[in-house]
């Protein structure tokens, strides 16, 4: 049995992240599956290309057959061309790497491994539909990724847009954490691309105040 490693990206192009949601989720499928990571990689890169990531490329060159290496989701391991993006991927799988994305089941590689195994006991047609059908899954779920940030991105974007004609809040006030503000912050807890200063200027509160309302949606807590 190989061993365990853990991959953390954040994309050069989005201020205010963090590694947080990355690290629950890492957190909980280690604990979930009862394993540990041997070396826990991460660095703050776009996902571009996988050459001018130093980190992954360290990773890339310590894989062994059986080794495990686990994402949050694809868009980690790559997000630039689709078809550099499979290539990487059909490489892991020539060497016996076994891929994990959590948040992307069906690009898991034991997963994709079998659907090749059985294809490759079918003619050549069948075998070479299969192959596409693998590199057509790779990029339904990068867009899939792509479009949810995308949306994510223009809801506080119009969420600022609106504020922005509010009257009779000062600049920092605010009662009482309202629904949207509660629905807000827990997209910011389950998605990397929501900042903390997009929520700032969508509801006009000073970061000590979003602050203490983001620990109360976290205990469960309400006002």
């Amino acid at each position: 049995m190989g061993n365990y490693y853990s991959y953390k990206r954040l994309s050069t192009d989005q201020k205010h992240q963090s590694y947080n949601r990355q690290d629950k989720a890492l957190h909980k499928y280690a604990v979930e599956h009862k394993i540990s990571f041997l070396i826990e990689f991460a660095e703050e890169k776009s996902g571009k290309n996988f050459s001018d990531r130093s980190e992954f490329m360290k990773l890339d060159r310590i894989l062994q057959t059986d080794d495990t290496v686990v994402f949050k989701d694809l868009y980690l391991f790559t997000r630039g061309e689709v078809e550099s993006g499979y290539q990487k991927y059909m490489e892991w799988l020539d060497r016996g790497i076994h891929m994990v994305f959590i948040d992307n089941p069906v690009m898991c590689s034991d997963y994709i491994r079998q659907m090749l195994r059985t294809a490759a006991e079918q003619d050549i047609v069948t075998r070479t539909a299969m192959e596409g059908t693998v590199k057509l899954l790779m990029i339904v779920e990068l867009d899939r990724g792509q479009q949810q940030r995308l949306y994510i991105s223009q809801s506080i974007k119009d969420g600022i847009h609106a504020s922005n004609k509010r009257s009779g809040r000062k600049p920092g006030q605010l009662d009482k954490l309202t629904d949207t503000l509660q629905r807000d912050i827990m997209l910011y807890l389950s998605d990397r691309s929501v900042s903390q200063t997009s929520l700032m200027k969508k509801h006009g509160v000073s970061r000590n105040t979003l602050k203490k309302y983001i620990a109360i949606v976290q205990k469960g807590k309400s006002v």
